[in-house]
């Protein structure tokens, strides 16, 4: 973890900005975590200036915080956070979707069904990680076709808090409602191939309502603090 990769035609701050934020996105630098300035450059063999900056690029993002007289940690994840989230989701992926149903050709859903696919295979060998990531994979790929640049920017950003979410609460709250996410996957491949875009739109909101119902429920039985 943090280590130092071979990516060094970087800059040094797009270098730590680019492992600080997958270590984050990747919950191997934990939500609460906090980040101190000193261990990071240790790591990473960089001097604390990179370290600072790519800092400040991370919480204008949302990914990190800086609390008085304790320095810069991970953004918690919150029940608040997990709404937003879901919510966002919910919009970006309402519009990309249906655009993407209009303009999809027949040989665009091949990739799509290799994705739902890999995620069933994932799942079958508990690979957390690796269903989170052909997850992002399928939504953004829905994005690309959606042809809107700017709202598949947008979807990234909310699909990498998402994984964090995933993550952090795999084992208690995804991995339980994985195999209706996957049913809800090939009902919303198949209201795209027939164009059915009113059947999409309740699909992609039963989809991240289902989800972020689940989180609720997790979070109001555990007493634990996120």
């Amino acid at each position: 973890m943090l280590k130092p990769g071979k990516r060094r035609h970087v800059t040094k701050q797009q270098f730590v900005y680019e492992t600080l934020r997958d270590a984050i996105v990747r919950c191997e630098l934990l939500p609460g975590e906090r980040l101190n300035l000193a261990v990071l450059a240790r790591r990473l063999e960089v001097s604390v200036v990179p370290i600072r900056e790519a800092l400040r690029l991370l919480e204008s993002e949302g990914f990190v915080v800086s609390v008085a007289h304790v320095g810069s940690m991970v953004t918690p994840i919150s029940r608040e956070s997990i709404a937003e989230v879901y919510t966002i989701l919910e919009g970006l992926e309402s519009v990309s979707t249906r655009a993407a149903a209009r303009l999809a050709q027949p040989g665009d859903f091949v990739e799509l069904e290799r994705l739902v696919a890999g995620m069933d295979e994932a799942l079958a060998h508990g690979r957390a990680d690796q269903w989170s990531e052909l997850n992002a994979k399928f939504h953004l790929a829905i994005g690309r076709l959606s042809a809107m640049p700017m709202l598949e920017q947008m979807l990234q950003r909310a699909l990498a808090e998402w994984g964090r979410v995933s993550r952090h609460f795999f084992k208690d709250v995804l991995l339980h409602r994985a195999a209706t996410a996957q049913r809800e996957h090939r009902d919303l491949l198949a209201r795209m191939k027939t164009g059915d875009l009113a059947g999409l739109e309740q699909t992609i909101r039963t989809h991240n309502q289902g989800a972020l119902a689940a989180y609720t429920e997790f979070l109001e039985q555990t007493t634990s603090t996120y």
